[in-house]
């Protein structure tokens, strides 16, 4: 299966009066045409940074300061400006975090969605307009036809999620980026969104990168899952074997601090029990510790993960596909890259 986005050695950086934020440290991933790839890791490990600088927008004062980003066999790094806005919206759509602060308050949603259409010139303003109320149908917004005429504010948190879709879908993207897209939404109105994006997948033969630190939203949604702590991918597998025996210590320590179903509450002592939790805790993106920046809170670190940077490197079995698991470990590869 071919892939519809590339990502090679990545790197977004921040200039500050601290020093330079290593947001994004050499990531690299990719989404196979008609998958669901899951991006998960801990809050401010620049999952949101990564999904911004895709388009090549990552927030003020962040500029790339290397890698490859190639869509569809295009590489988006080397365009001018004015080529690039064709592939923003027309070839990856984008659900923001917040869509109370993405869309704007001067203006009817029905026009915020109508007008991605018009910018790319794939329809009259009249066509336009008749589109965005067939779109907030589709994103099942009842009574599309007068709240099409709403502004942001008249409208809920799951409508306004709702509507940040369907402008992602109105120039028909080959990718859908959500970022976060029930963050801040009950519990049955994140599983409503769940199933409109899995349906609207389907429907519109889209393929999916979704970013969340919910591991169960991804376990229940994606097909593949990249794992990221620090601004780097550490691991990557397929959903089903990543939750069943996650190999980087990492995944590992994030897996065990999921609640589960029929777990005692309580400790034997009669206390409330707590979940296990990773030791220490995520480090200062302006100085990075040497080597692994996982070491410091890893209970299985080995001698070369202090002086060395492990790189993201095949784990199959003999005769599987090569990059259908990969993990940035010393436990598996020694520092040349041989499996252990």
């Amino acid at each position: 299966m071919a892939n519809v986005l590339e990502v090679s050695d990545l790197s977004v950086h921040f200039a500050t009066e601290r020093g330079t934020i290593r947001a994004v440290d050499g990531a690299s991933l990719r989404v196979a045409e008609g998958e669901t790839l899951g991006l998960v890791g801990e809050s401010g490990c620049g999952k949101s940074v990564l999904a911004l600088s895709l388009l090549r927008l990552p927030p003020p004062p962040g500029r790339i300061v290397g890698g490859r980003i190639v869509f569809q066999g295009t590489d988006l790094m080397t365009l001018p400006e004015k080529r690039l806005r064709h592939f923003r919206g027309r070839g990856i759509g984008l659900v923001f975090q917040e869509p109370s602060a993405a869309l704007d308050p001067v203006f009817t949603v029905g026009s915020q969605i109508a007008e991605g259409l018009i910018v790319h010139k794939m329809m009259s303003r009249a066509e336009a307009r008749a589109e965005a109320v067939r779109l907030m149908n589709v994103v099942r917004i009842p009574d599309a036809g007068r709240r099409v005429h709403d502004y942001p504010h008249q409208l809920s948190g799951g409508m306004l999620q709702r509507v940040m879709i369907a402008i992602a879908l109105a120039c028909r993207p080959a990718l859908l980026v959500a970022d976060e897209p029930t963050t801040a939404l009950d519990v049955t109105i994140q599983a409503d969104i769940l199933d409109l994006l899995r349906q609207l997948k389907d429907e519109y033969r889209l393929s999916l990168l979704l970013i969340s630190h919910n591991l169960g939203v991804v376990a229940e949604t994606a097909d593949r899952v990249a794992v990221m702590y620090a601004g780097r991918i550490v691991e990557e597998a397929p959903v089903r074997d990543l939750f069943a025996a996650p190999k980087h210590p990492y995944t590992e320590g994030l897996l065990r601090s999921v609640p589960r179903l029929g777990e005692p509450a309580r400790s034997s002592d009669g206390g409330r029990r707590r979940l296990p939790a990773i030791e220490g805790s995520v480090p200062d993106l302006t100085r990075l510790p040497g080597g692994c920046s996982f070491h410091p809170r890893c209970p299985d670190v080995l001698s070369e993960c202090r002086t060395r940077d492990p790189r993201l490197r095949p784990l199959t079995a003999a005769g599987g596909d090569p990059a259908a698991r990969q993990v940035a470990c010393f436990k598996h590869h020694d520092p040349d890259g041989r499996p252990r």
